[in-house]
């Protein structure tokens, strides 16, 4: 993960894994610059290349050029996380994101992802 030391890369990767082990959800992090097509676009291509893994998946890009962010989840993931638990998640993000916290942000949002899902299993 460019941008970020290996121990804060470990740490983003640890909960990812976690996240997954929780929940059953398979998560996933893009962290960069979106190509073409803007970031949402960007993020659901990101996650129909998962192929069968993509209804139980919840992919997170942070944009960090642009910015932004985008959570992208697949239709069974969406059972069990709903728009409101990650527009939620995303502001939290995105609060942390502004006072330069980047890797609690992301921290915090694949914990709280992962979190919700688990208990709506």
């Amino acid at each position: 993960m460019r941008g970020l030391t290996s121990a804060q890369a470990d740490d983003i990767r640890q909960a990812l894994h976690a996240a997954e082990g929780r929940s059953g959800l398979r998560f996933g992090l893009f962290l960069g610059e979106p190509a073409g097509g803007g970031r949402r676009h960007f993020a659901e291509r990101l996650h129909a290349a998962l192929g069968d893994e993509a209804p139980d998946a919840v992919v997170l890009l942070v944009d960090l050029k642009g910015r932004g962010l985008e959570i992208v989840t697949g239709e069974r993931a969406r059972r069990r996380l709903g728009d409101a638990a990650c527009r939620l998640t995303a502001m939290s993000m995105a609060t942390a994101f502004s006072v330069g916290d980047l890797v609690g942000g992301i921290l915090y949002g694949i914990n709280a992802l992962g979190e919700q899902a688990t208990a709506r299993r």
